[in-house]
Formats: C-alpha cells, structure tokens, sequence
C-alpha cells in the first residue's frame, strides 16, 4: 500500500513478508551544527533525555518533546505534551504531517526534513502468532519479531497500547516463551487498587504494620520469585511509591510495609500502559529515572483500526475460542459479515471484538453495531452519539433491541466519562457518584479497562 503524494511507502509482499520505506534525515536549521541525523525506523523519539533516538541537549528542549512515526501518509509528528511546543512552519501542532523540506522546531531547535529519494526494504518475519496474540498485519508481524527477542532476556519490558490491544496476552507470551516458563507469573493491576493497599500488595507487610494487619502478607515481588511479575496500567502508579519500585528494579530487594529487614527477588519485570509515559514524565507526574528503568525495551501493540486486514483471522480465531460451531462460523466469517466489522469504529479493539462475538453467538444474530462516523473536520460529531447513529433491527424482540440500545449507551456514557476525566478512574467513580469497584466492573464488562 502506498499513499497518493509518495512521501512514503509502505509495502507488504505476502510471499516475501518486508516493508518497503523511505527513510529520512533531520538536518540542522538553526546555526548549532551541519551534522545531519538519518533514520529508518518507524518511530522515532526526540528529547532531552538519554533515552530518546535523538538527543537533544537543549534546555528548551524537553525530556519527551515530540515523536516522529512513519505511516502510510507519510511521516507523522506527535507533541508529548513538551514545556516549550512543537512547530511545523513555525504554526504550533499536536498532531501533523510533514512534507519533504518542512521544517521542525522544538524548542529552540530547528531542522529541515528531508526524504530518501529511494524506499528502503525492511524484512518481516513470517509469524503470524505469539501466544494467543494472531496478526497477519506489517504491525503485528514487527511487535512478534520484538516480543520473541524480548523473551530471550530478562530485560525490563515495557507495553505501549490502546485497552483492548492485548497487553497481557502479550506478557503471559512472554513469560511461556522465557526460560522462567516454569516460574509464577504474579499479575497487579495497578490502577484498581487504592494508593493505601497497593504498597502491601506489591511488596508485602509484617504483622502489625498497620490497623488490621494481623499476619504477614508476601506481596507481589516476593510471589513472582524465579518467575516474572506483571505490573499492569503502571501509569496510575502514585508518586510516593515509584521511589520504591525504582529501588526494586535497580537493587533487586524489597523491603516489606513495617519491615527493616532488605529482601532479595529474582523476578523479572513486565510493565504495561495505554497512557502516555513521556507526557507524564513531561508533566512531573512520572519520575524521569523510572520511566528509564521501565523502558529498556519498548514494544507497542498496534490498535484494532490500525490493522483492520487482520479481521479475518481475528474472527475466525476468537469464533474458534468461543466453540462456535461450523454453520454459526461461516454466518459469522461471511464477506458481508466481515465488510461490516471492517467499517465500524473498535475504541475497544480486540477486546471489544470479542465481547461483540460473543454477544452475538448469544443472540445468534449479528448483534447492533456502531458504524464509523463519516469523514467530517468537526470533532464533536463523532462524540456526538445522535440516536439517529443507533442502527435498528427490526428482526430483533423488544427486550434484545432494548439491552443492544442500552448496551451502546452505557459504552457511550463510560467513553466520555473517562474521556473528561483524563482516564482517571477514582475522579470519574466521584463525579458519577457511583462506586468505583462497580465502575471497573462496567469498564471491563465493555472491555474498556
């Protein structure tokens, strides 16, 4: 696939899987050096902070500036939420395109973006699973090729994604294909415990270390010993704990709630997130020194909407988990049928793929399903969520029409609340007044969380 203009190229050769892109340079716009900086990769990060691709060693410059990705449009700039701003042809942007001889400022600093005049060829490997992550897709054959060389080691990974992508999948994957295989896996949500528990949950505590400890408690470290720990949603992690598990991941102890006694673990770290860390870091709400701990090794799994050609195999395999039998399999794998899911939005992504099905197999009929919104440059009518949006099935009972409708709204009402809230669950459960154990619920029963 290719785009019309030809500032990129992106190809997939199903016979010899590889993608076919042109790279580019960065050069100096601004007085400080002539020194040019080419890149091939698909994503690539500029900043202050040792960590990034490019190293900008500027005060205006912020520890995450900006991120450059290559797509099939073109190359792609994402601000990450930087002090001083990123601009194309000196206009500030969040979120842009850039053409061939565009000029980048972050900061103080300038440069000029230059295309290859020739794509490149970049191999893909040929596997199509990993664990029980499918994907047929350039995006999902790469995160495959990464998380199998990620399995070898026993470096920190860190799992950038949307909710829904497959996150724990992935790190179950991980950790069946490590030579810790034979070792616990110990998972902790770090978003749906409160600050107060989740340090005894992560670390453990001695008898008497606070009001109801009456025994000692091996927290999750401790559990996951001789095998890997799975640290999942960490951006909720609260700032007063991520000194001790920066301290855990560099020293290799723990030390218990109540405990003066050090502990050593042998465990290796898998975190996952769907926010964005370089922005949190940005704005003081992560500690630059852990992000780093964290992100030895990045791998980020691809959304639904970014690899829509892998619906058939996605299908067919979730029809197969959920035992659907052979008639309902091939309603439900028809051209018609997979044209459909094709056009519709998946906030949810494979998660929200799944529960479609299954609601599905259910009602044993294709159940309503939201359709993407027309191409408009007014953001709000997508958010809109008019009832005329609502696809009506006149085949259906009243009582499976009414829950199909509440159903939708109840998705609807859970994406802007969180949406208001920055992703904060506890402020949304306060604002809605409602609990926020029964808001995790809703969240996962629309695969959300």
């Amino acid at each position: 696939m290719s785009d019309e203009t030809g500032t990129l190229l992106v190809h997939l050769d199903a016979e010899r899987p590889h993608l076919e892109l042109r790279g580019f340079r960065l050069e100096p716009n601004d007085g400080t050096t002539t020194e040019a900086h080419a890149f091939t990769a698909l994503r690539v990060a500029l900043g202050s902070h040792p960590s990034n691709d490019l190293v900008l060693d500027d005060p205006t410059v912020s520890r995450f500036h900006c991120e450059l990705r290559l797509d099939p449009r073109g190359v792609r700039v994402s601000d990450q939420g930087s002090s001083n701003g990123t601009f194309v042809q000196r206009v500030r942007v969040m979120d842009a395109y850039l053409h061939d001889g565009a000029e980048l400022r972050l900061g103080a600093r300038a440069f000029v973006l230059r295309l290859d005049a020739t794509p490149r060829s970049v191999p893909l490997g040929d596997v199509e699973r990993f664990g029980a992550l499918v994907g047929r897709s350039a995006a999902m054959r790469q995160a495959f090729e990464q998380l199998a060389r990620c399995a070898k080691s026993d470096a920190t990974v860190l799992l950038d994604g949307e909710t829904g992508t497959g996150k724990e999948a992935a790190a179950i994957a991980i950790h069946e294909a490590s030579p810790r295989t034979d070792g616990p896996f110990v998972v902790v949500d770090c978003g749906a415990l409160p600050a107060t528990l989740l340090e005894s949950e992560l670390f453990g505590h001695v008898r008497g270390a606070f009001t109801g400890a009456d025994r000692d408690h091996v927290g999750a470290f401790e559990a996951a010993h001789g095998g890997t720990i799975f640290l999942d949603e960490i951006g909720e992690l609260p700032l007063d704990l991520q000194p001790k598990l920066l301290r855990a991941l560099e020293q290799r102890t723990i030390r218990r709630v109540g405990d003066t006694r050090h502990r050593a673990i042998d465990v290796r770290v898998i975190a996952a997130t769907h926010r964005n860390l370089r922005t949190m870091v940005n704005e003081g709400q992560l500690r630059p020194d852990l992000y780093y701990r964290l992100a030895v090794v990045s791998v980020e799994l691809p959304s639904l909407r970014d690899r829509l050609d892998d619906l058939p195999l996605l299908v067919g395999t979730l029809l197969d988990r959920l035992r659907a039998d052979p008639s309902t399999r091939a309603r439900f794998t028809s051209v018609g049928f997979l044209a459909q899911l094709h056009r519709s939005r998946w906030p949810g992504n494979v998660r929200e793929l799944r529960n479609y099905l299954e609601r599905s197999l259910v009602m044993d009929a294709p159940a309503p399903i939201e359709s993407a919104p027309p191409t408009t440059n007014d953001s709000s009518t997508e958010s809109a969520g008019s009832a005329a949006d609502f696809p009506l099935d006149p085949t259906a009972t009243y009582a499976d029409a009414r829950t199909a409708a509440l159903a939708v709204f109840e998705r609807r009402w859970l994406e802007a609340l969180l949406a208001h809230h920055g992703g904060n669950v506890s402020e949304a459960a306060r604002s809605a007044e409602i609990n926020r154990p029964y808001l995790h619920k809703l969240l996962r029963r629309h695969g959300l969380r």
